[in-house]
């Protein structure tokens, strides 16, 4: 916006224009108008009065500002120009440190950065429902709308990658490569595997996963650049994983100076007579001089609007404080008593009323508690300020009647209750609300006391707000403390641009002005920002000696002072500037001086000053002719400050900090200065410390707080040798500095901008200048930035936040933070862990305008900052993470069962029931063969129902009886032999929906001798990626013949399949319905030996590979043998399954165990939940099934969205009291959270708290723990997360830190053997020790049909032996981590009960930093880590950790999670998260049991198919 600034000579616009531009150029910079609308007005002012460019059209004109300047864009006023709102904050500038900074960028070659991708347009969004179309409202503008479709066609594609062309995300869809297993329910209600787009390949001619790998080569080259020195010792936590400590670097500086001698300000002038109070000063003034001049107010146009006298301030003090005394009353008791504390709400441009309000509170013994205006109910800090109004006991707040009507109000027409607040009862004080007091009525307060004046509020870095409280006595020291150092004498005129209700503003302008019968000229903020020479022409008119101003208010008249030629400033004997204390005033000052000593003003003049809500004035430069040292300024090394040493730099020119002494200390005070840690020892002469003052001119106490103010205000700083330096108590002023020649004190910056990153110390003003100093007016908005530090894992780490200009683009942005982070790298070496970039106008703001940076803070650490722009750079500024594990040279297996039996451990092992005690062995014989079990239920209760299929509304849509099925099958049998010509042993795959027919044609299959494959249809809406699954297993799997229905038969061959697959290499398809002939198979085909094979079962694993498992005649019978024993299962029994009906423990239950055990099964298809969610527990109810199955997916979609309706299904009469267990099928570890909620959510509806379980299964055995219905109740432990990273168990308490709650997966089944070995050395592992479960049982699966995928690592898996030991059984592994643990319990048999806990998949483990991490616990801390985070799955890609994170909230939020995310796992986990990846929900792929496909995941991300709202590439 600097481009609007060319001179227009040839018009001079009349003072109106003027004055309506100024307005204008406030509201765009305040944010009131946008971009737009300012244009429009503008155009609209100017058209009179430009000359028409070349005949264009003035309107065009308006509307295509050229960058450049150019005539068009006409200049404001001269004499009016109001500051540019582009200019960076200029308590920062300075021109030394802008060249460092472009020095020390241009040292760097520009490195690559991965710069992050975001979603570009709308035409990628994989569904309307699910993402959030960008806002085009008007506000959006200004607001830094980042999607605006315009920028699309203006960026040109270039090949640089860290330019990344957003064009390319148009045209590619996206697609996932998701298997057979994922095309089950999503519980966000559509398919989970529907990723697809009809483009899956849209890709032009670039391998497929180019642009996300080579981000993340990007990535890694960067990662590589060598890190900050390898860091050596470690501190303990908690004796697990230790953290790096920062060493001292043996180069580093040490104070060598001596230590520093008590510095002694003048002594209090002697023989002045001082008044005993400023209440008895003021009755003085107010009644000997009554036309006094006290207070002149302006209003926003410079017009003085009010004069105040001495007479009048008097007069209308006395009338309100009787008021305060007299007239209030609550309960015919006064409402205050002397000591009482009240608010005072006072808007900024009116001192007068502020004054009077203070001076009638003094007069009346109550202590005014001066606040901000609050603008509205829930203003930035509100909260906090109403904590102080709380704990000050205040009940009243006095205002003016203009302030009142402005607040917000209830709908009562009361003022509003702010945010936090106690309530509040409300008095405006103007005259006519007042009664006058008697004649003869005095207040009391005369003397200067003990007691406390007022209090002062002062807001701490981390947001709180303290009251310090000045007692009468100190108030009056201060006054005469102030007269003395600046030389005040009496009717002397003071400008004041200072807020007059804290700080200087109150001691100079309000205070000390009455002790020496001072004019002030107040010049209000709105004032000063339409004309920022407004002081300066007040000084002139005014002839005022004194002027009080900060150095924000120099630099902004010196922008604004060109054309005033008129302007002399040689009245001025004192220039104080308030904040002398930052480092950075120094500039503003020189400049003011180069430009103003023209103009009469001498440089003595300006006076620096230093000063803190605890300490009041602290220091203050005297001028020359009061008996001030000549001024003195110290070029000081950053790389020594931060060390806190004074090392004057010579050699390194860049990283300096040039200060200027803020003078001596006050008259009567003492000073000096203390370490910042530990105890207050003194600090040798060239230490940076904490200054501190001893004298009777502080404040006295944080009101309330006892602890923090013995620390603050009653500090005795010690000698090296431990003995007091004086025996009066010192306060400390929060203000870091040194004492330096002739006396004069230095001020390097504050305590609560201290950031102590490892063990430097940095300032956060100082940075922010460094940040500034990169080419700021092209960028940063105003020069709004905020830096502050967050603590993650034990250390300080730096935040920077920006707002940035609505017209900067992504480029420009990700350039600006590429070289902050350089600039601050070699100018302060310390990383900044977070840059982020907000729009124009949405940080929090302070209340005359600056950012309030607790509350930014806060906002951050919420997730609610809503940034348009993130960069996070863990990798290099976390440097104290734990070591990485070194594998130890592996104890041998002996050694390890010697070792556990020393320690008195029980190798870890444990079984099931005895099969051989259980029943008779004829039965067992009778029932080895399925079919034959089938023929003879037919035979013998051919009646008797087996199967019930419901579809969605509860309705039974077919049966089947013993013999119904027996005669199907039969058919099936016959149609397998005549039409496809098939002998035994063939494989025929089985591509059926959940029902009957399935289980129909599986029986067909054993009848004639054939090998069946149950497959999962593809799905009709998404065949490209379900499909190819479908036809790998049948070509995997080896299968003659494919059986379906006649509407999976015509999808098969349909022209969309033939896309998908080659359709021509099908086998012969059969459909049932048509193709089978009504006669019977001649004979029934009887396996000649148990173990030949009965069925194939392939399933897709969590970690994408295919595996067909063979299952014997004899292991089927074993495992349907096991599981009717576990559950008592009889034919009497009725059982629900909700369960996918294609492999594993889900095709068992649904195929095999009603036929071996005779129970009625009613089948309920977990896809028929989506249309109606209760259709599963309305079964259980309505059937009474005592037993009952579902999965995960199943359990969460019944939580989800059944959450709100347990009171309907009540009315509807369901009733789960009938259940005994509910056991989910999974092959995972148990998760607790959902099964507890499921629990308590259902507990209503008579769901018993004992009933839900899990059950344990895999590849090599499907059914190797169910709870069953006897037996003693699943049991829970917790152990510690960061031993399971090194493969150990350690239990702990609940609810302790790194605690992981793990659930017994079930009871062991009977005829299973359970051990635990060692993954490496195969070893037996003892009790409570985490390995791999092996698994020996007559119903393992006899090994692998086929493994899509790594075949060689598989084949140790069904034929397993110990390496030591029992080394003759034979077991099988199954790939999964878990322990056992031998409880207190006892079993059915009597014998104390172990335990099986599962951790996790091994496959699944991520190897990292030498340490195994499961993906769930990683995921578990990222979803509670914002509440917006809906799902959440994490994989590895070359060493780098990758979350992605599906988002449930606005787009424009998104952003807010990456530093979330990063901090939750550097916290919790101790790893660098790598990429952050942002997408839409339902994009995270899971399978039929609803656990996730990680890899699918991965694939997806590396073939850029996921289509990211936003991917953050951790630097």
């Amino acid at each position: 916006m600097a481009d609007r600034g060319c001179p227009l000579e040839a018009v001079p616009l009349p003072a109106e224009v003027r004055e309506s531009l100024a307005e204008l150029e406030l509201e765009l910079s305040e944010g009131d108008i946008t971009q737009k609308g300012y244009e429009k007005k503008r155009a609209k002012l100017l058209a009179r009065y430009i000359p028409l460019l070349q005949g264009a059209d003035p309107s065009l004109q308006a509307e295509n500002r050229v960058p450049a300047p150019t005539q068009t864009t006409a200049a404001v006023s001269k004499q009016r120009k109001p500051r540019p709102p582009s200019s960076r904050d200029e308590r920062f500038r300075s021109d030394v440190h802008t060249e460092a900074v472009q020095a020390a960028l241009a040292r760097y070659k520009e490195r690559k950065v991965p710069m992050p991708s975001r979603r570009r347009s709308a035409l990628t969004h994989s569904s309307v429902d699910t993402s959030t179309p960008p806002d085009t409202s008007s506000a959006s503008e200004d607001e830094g709308s980042f999607r605006r479709p315009t920028r699309l066609t203006s960026t040109p594609l270039q090949s640089h990658s860290n330019t990344e062309p957003w064009l390319d995300r148009v045209v590619q869809g996206s697609s996932a490569s998701s298997s057979a297993s994922s095309t089950s329910s999503h519980p966000g209600g559509r398919p989970a595997a529907t990723l697809a787009g009809p483009t899956a390949h849209a890709h032009v001619g670039v391998p497929v996963s180019s642009r996300v790998s080579s981000k993340i080569q990007q990535l890694l080259n960067t990662l590589k650049r060598p890190k900050r020195p390898p860091l050596k010792e470690f501190f303990v936590d908690d004796l697990e994983e230790l953290l790096e400590v920062q060493q001292p670097d043996p180069n580093q500086p040490k104070p060598e100076g001596s230590q520093m001698v008590l510095l002694k300000g003048e002594p209090l002038a002697v023989g002045v007579p001082w008044p005993p109070s400023l209440l008895a000063v003021l009755q003085r003034w107010g009644t000997t001089q009554p036309k006094a001049p006290c207070l002149t107010a302006l209003d926003a146009a410079g017009k003085a609007v009010y004069t105040l006298t001495y007479g009048k301030l008097w007069s209308r003090s006395l009338k309100l404080a009787y008021t305060l005394l007299n007239k209030l009353t609550s309960k015919n008791e006064p409402l205050l008593k002397p000591g009482d504390r009240v608010a005072l709400v006072f808007p900024n441009s009116d001192p007068v009323m502020f004054m009077v309000a203070f001076y009638g509170c003094l007069l009346a013994e109550l202590v005014p508690v001066p606040i901000e205006v609050p603008l509205t109910r829930k203003d930035a800090g509100s909260q906090q300020v109403g904590f102080l109004l709380g704990s000050c006991g205040v009940t009243l707040a006095l205002t003016t009647d203009a302030c009142q009507k402005g607040l917000p109000k209830a709908q009562t027409g009361e003022v509003a209750t702010f945010r936090g607040w106690p309530p509040l009862s409300w008095l405006v004080i103007d005259g006519k609300h007042l009664t006058k007091p008697p004649k003869d009525w005095q207040p009391q307060a005369q003397d200067a006391r003990a007691g406390t004046a007022y209090i002062e509020y002062k807001t701490s870095k981390e947001g709180s707000t303290v009251g310090v409280t000045v007692t009468h006595a100190c108030l009056l020291a201060h006054c005469q403390a102030l007269t003395q150092a600046c030389g005040y004498s009496e009717a002397e005129t003071l400008t004041n641009v200072l807020d007059f209700k804290r700080d200087a503003g109150l001691w100079h302008g309000v205070l000390t002005s009455v002790l020496n019968r001072m004019h002030v000229v107040s010049v209000p903020y709105a004032l000063m920002k339409v004309n920022p020479l407004s002081w300066i022409q007040k000084v002139c008119s005014y002839k005022a000696r004194a002027a009080l101003v900060k150095s924000r208010d120099m630099h902004w008249s010196l922008l604004a002072q060109r054309g005033q030629r008129d302007v002399s400033l040689s009245s001025l004997r004192m220039l104080i500037v308030a904040d002398g204390a930052n480092p950075w005033s120094i500039s503003s000052c020189d400049a003011f001086l180069n430009v103003f000593q023209s103009r009469g003003l001498r440089p003595e003049v300006i006076c620096p000053c230093a000063g803190s809500p605890e300490a009041l004035t602290v220091a203050i430069r005297r001028p020359p002719e009061l008996g001030g040292p000549p001024p003195r300024r110290a070029v000081l090394s950053m790389n020594g400050l931060s060390f806190g040493v004074i090392r004057v730099d010579a050699e390194e020119k860049l990283s300096v900090l040039t200060v200027q002494d803020v003078g001596q200390a006050l008259p009567g005070a003492d000073v000096c200065v203390v370490k910042v840690e530990g105890a207050p020892h003194l600090c040798k002469t060239d230490e940076i410390g904490e200054i501190c003052v001893s004298s009777s001119a502080t404040g006295t106490a944080y009101y309330g707080l006892l602890g923090i103010t013995k620390s603050v205000f009653e500090t005795i700083p010690v000698t090296a040798g431990g003995t007091p330096v004086s025996d009066r108590p010192f306060t400390r002023t929060g203000l870091l500095g040194f004492i330096g020649p002739d006396n004069l004190v230095f001020v390097v910056g504050k305590l609560d901008g201290l950031m102590v990153v490892g063990i430097r110390r940095h300032n956060a003003d100082d940075i922010v200048a460094t940040a500034l100093a990169v080419e700021p007016m092209k960028f940063v908005y105003r020069g709004r930035i905020a830096v502050f530090s967050v603590t993650v894992l034990h250390d300080d780490r730096i935040v920077l936040v920006a707002e940035q200009r609505p017209d900067a683009s992504e480029e420009d942005s990700f350039q600006w933070m590429s070289r902050v982070l350089q600039a601050v790298d070699s100018i302060h070496q310390v990383g900044v862990y977070c840059l982020a970039l907000v729009p124009a106008n949405t940080l929090p703001k302070a209340p005359l305008g600056g950012i309030h940076i607790s509350e930014t803070k806060q906002r951050f650490l919420e997730g609610l900052l809503h940034p348009c722009n993130v960069l996070m750079c863990p990798h290099t500024c976390v440097t104290n993470l734990p070591k990485p594990r070194q594998k130890q040279p592996e104890v041998g297996p002996a050694s390890m069962i010697v070792g556990n039996l020393v320690a008195g451990k029980r190798i870890a092992q444990a079984s099931g029931r005895e099969l051989a005690h259980v029943e008779d062995s004829d039965q067992a014989r009778k029932f080895l063969f399925l079919p034959d079990v089938l023929q003879w239920r037919a035979h013998t209760t051919p009646d008797h129902p087996l199967f019930l299929l419901l579809n969605a509304k509860g309705t039974v849509t077919s049966t089947a009886t013993c013999v119904q099925l027996h005669k199907r099958a039969e058919r099936v049998a016959a149609a397998l032999m005549e039409k496809a010509r098939l002998s035994t042993g063939d494989h025929v795959a089985l591509v059926y929906p959940p029902g009957v027919d399935l289980i129909a044609a599986f029986y067909g299959c054993l009848y004639c001798g054939c090998v069946p494959v149950t497959v999962r249809p593809p799905h009709p809406q998404n065949l490209a990626t379900t499909l190819p699954t479908v036809k790998m297993i049948v070509e995997v799997s080896k299968s003659a013949c494919v059986l379906t229905t006649q509407a999976i038969m015509r999808l098969l061959k349909s022209k969309d399949a033939a896309a998908a697959v080659d359709v021509r290499t099908w086998p012969t398809i059969l459909d049932t319905a048509d193709d089978i002939p009504k006669k019977k198979v001649t004979s029934i085909f009887r396996p000649p030996s148990p173990d030949v094979l009965a069925y194939l079962d392939f399933s897709v694993s969590t970690t994408g590979i295919l595996a067909g498992v063979k299952m014997s005649h004899a292991a089927t019978s074993a495992l349907c043998r096991s599981i009717k024993l576990q559950c008592e299962l009889y034919p009497s029994r009725q059982i629900a399954i909700c369960l996918d009906p294609y492999c594993g423990l889900g095709f068992a239950l649904w195929c095999l165990c009603s036929v071996y055990s005779g129970h009625q099964s009613v089948l309920v298809p977990p896809l028929e939940l989506e249309s109606n969610v209760s259709l599963w527990l309305s079964a259980v109810s309505q059937y009474k099934a005592r037993v009952t199955f579902c999965s995960y997916s199943v359990m969460e979609m019944c939580t989800k969205g059944l959450g709100a309706q347990t009171g309907v299904l009540r009315t509807k009469g369901v009733n789960l009291s009938c259940v005994r267990t509910c056991m989910v099928v999974a092959e995972e570890r148990p998760r607790i959270a959902l099964t507890q909620s499921f629990s308590k959510l259902f507990k209503d509806l008579g769901l018993p708290s004992r009933a839900v379980s899990t059950t344990f299964g895999c590849r090599v055995n499907v059914a190797i723990c169910l709870q069953g219905t006897a037996g003693p109740d699943p049991t829970t432990v917790y152990v510690d997360m960061r031993a399971l990273r090194h493969d150990r168990v350690r239990l702990v308490e609940r609810g302790s830190p790194h605690s992981l709650p793990l659930t017994e997966s079930g009871k062991i089944l009977p005829g299973v053997k359970v051990i635990i070995a060692h993954t490496e050395t195969k070893g037996p592992l003892g009790d409570s020790h985490l390995g791999e479960i092996w698994v020996s049982s007559p119903h393992n699966a006899t090994g692998y049909y086929t493994v899509y995928g790594e075949e060689a690592l598989h084949a140790d898996h069904f034929s397993a032996r110990l390496s030591f030991g029992d080394t003759q059984t034979v077991w099988a592994r199954t790939g999964y981590l878990g322990f056992l643990r031998r409880t207190e319990l006892t079993d059915a048999s009597g014998e104390r009960h172990d335990a099986l806990y599962v951790v996790g998949s091994l496959d699944e483990t991520l190897e990292l930093r030498g340490m195994r991490y499961h993906p769930i616990d990683i995921e578990t801390s990222v979803v509670r880590a914002h509440r917006s985070i809906a799902e959440c799955a994490v994989f590895t890609w070359t060493n780098l950790l990758v979350v992605v994170v599906e988002l449930d909230g606005l787009e424009q939020d998104a952003l807010d999670l990456v530093a979330l995310v990063t901090n939750v796992v550097l916290e919790e986990h101790h790893l660098v998260v790598g990429v952050v990846v942002l997408v839409d929900p339902g994009v995270i792929p899971i399978n039929s049991r609803g656990e996730k496909q990680r890899m699918h995941l991965r694939d997806g991300f590396l073939a850029d198919q996921l289509d990211p709202i936003y991917v953050a590439y951790n630097m």
